[in-house]
């Protein structure tokens, strides 16, 4: 017997169809899931807000930062001393230098001679005061002459005048003899005053110290300077840069040939705003980093001074708030960092680079001023120095030489002969 047509089973109770969506979880495991979420939440931000409240209570307080600082260094341009054509330069843009290197070489024919010219005077000057000490021993002599003329006029006149009494001399020989008398005693006098003339243009002097033989020596030393100064030498040790000398260009002391930054003299100046510059004191101690080395090499400084105005004031047109529509701009001040020597050997910076400065407020002991400058000075140099001296010692040989040459080793005019370079 056969059956219908067979119905299909049901499903079981527990399944569902294949698109019907999950059931949602029990109520309350959803509920305690999210006020854990929301605990979690709750307890980072306090953990971060506590972290972040110790940190500016014992360190960010106490700490200013900025970004606009650059480094900065002294720009030594160096322009010739005496005019001329440049013959040769050794040095260009980048080349280390040390100070007393010849850097630029003039052409020194005109020198040369104008050196020669005054070594000529100089001897010549010295000859003819030699003749003038040697005067007054000669008028000496020649008083002497006319004090044994003028005596034996003087016998003559005693004698003719006894013959003209005896009647054996006539009286126009007589008067002869009278007139001879006062010519030996006009030129007697005439001699005396020669002499005195003589001893005031050396009295009190000797040849080396003569102001004739002065002014010539004044001459040597100019025109040995100016040979000297053909040759431009670098003031300090440095790194050249901006090199426009050029071989066969025509230079004046006016004409610039080349700068020297000093690279062991840098310092940076951090332009802060002036709501941050409230504690900052000279002498507290600044981080630095340089966006040249990055993060890894920090350079160690000390705050020596603050500027007297504000950028803007100190530009070249510095802004008018008195007029127009006034706009309030925050304004920055410039600090000088100095930088200690031994951070940077290593790692060498270069003037301009940006740097992010650091200061540490802690010690506000110091100054917002700097204490008065002592009388030394700020930078100086011995290069030239040694210039004058040569000048002189060169005076000095010309001088002994001159005097030698004509009297013996021990003469009392003779100065004593001093080795100096010859040019």
């Amino acid at each position: 017997m056969s059956s219908g047509p067979s119905q299909p089973s049901a499903p079981p109770p527990d399944a569902l169809p294949p698109n019907a969506p999950a059931p949602s979880p029990p109520q309350p495991a959803r509920k305690r899931r999210r006020t854990l979420g929301l605990i979690l939440a709750v307890l980072a931000f306090a953990a971060a807000g506590g972290g972040y409240w110790v940190y500016w209570t014992q360190i960010g307080r106490f700490h200013i930062e900025t970004e606009n600082a650059y480094v900065a260094g002294n720009r030594i341009h160096l322009t010739p001393q005496v005019s001329g054509t440049i013959r040769a330069v050794h040095v260009d843009d980048t080349d280390r230098v040390m100070a007393g290197d010849t850097l630029v070489v003039l052409d020194d024919t005109d020198a040369r001679v104008a050196l020669d010219k005054a070594k000529a005077a100089l001897a010549q000057t010295v000859r003819e005061v030699r003749h003038l000490f040697a005067q007054p021993r000669v008028l000496a002599a020649t008083i002497a002459v006319r004090e044994a003329a003028l005596e034996r006029a003087r016998d003559d006149l005693d004698s003719h005048t006894y013959l003209a009494r005896t009647g054996a001399g006539s009286k126009e020989t007589l008067r002869h003899t009278g007139n001879d008398v006062k010519q030996a005693e006009a030129a007697l006098a005439a001699a005396r005053e020669d002499l005195a003339a003589a001893r005031v243009l050396v009295d009190r002097t000797t040849v080396t110290q003569h102001p004739r033989v002065r002014l010539a020596a004044a001459e040597v030393r100019a025109a040995y300077l100016d040979w000297r100064r053909t040759q431009v030498l670098a003031p300090v040790s440095g790194q050249v840069a901006q090199r426009s000398a050029q071989v066969g260009q025509r230079t004046t002391p006016a004409t610039p040939l080349l700068a020297i930054v000093p690279m062991d003299d840098l310092w940076v100046d951090a332009n802060f705003k002036e709501a941050q510059l409230r504690d900052v004191r000279i002498g507290q101690p600044v981080d630095l980093i340089a966006d040249l080395y990055g993060n890894d090499v920090h350079f160690a400084g000390q705050v020596v001074g603050l500027s007297a105005g504000t950028g803007s004031a100190f530009s070249l047109l510095p802004a008018q708030n008195a007029t127009g529509n006034w706009i309030k701009v925050v304004q920055r001040v410039p600090v000088r960092i100095a930088l200690d020597p031994g951070t940077f050997a290593d790692h060498p910076l270069r003037v301009g680079l940006s740097m992010r400065v650091s200061i540490d407020l802690r010690d506000r002991s110091g100054s917002q001023l700097a204490p008065v400058r002592p009388t030394a000075p700020v930078a100086e140099t011995s290069v030239y120095a040694g210039l004058d001296r040569d000048a002189c010692a060169l005076v000095e040989r010309l001088i002994a030489e001159t005097l030698a040459a004509a009297d013996p080793p021990d003469g009392p005019d003779t100065p004593p002969v001093e080795a100096a370079p010859s040019y």
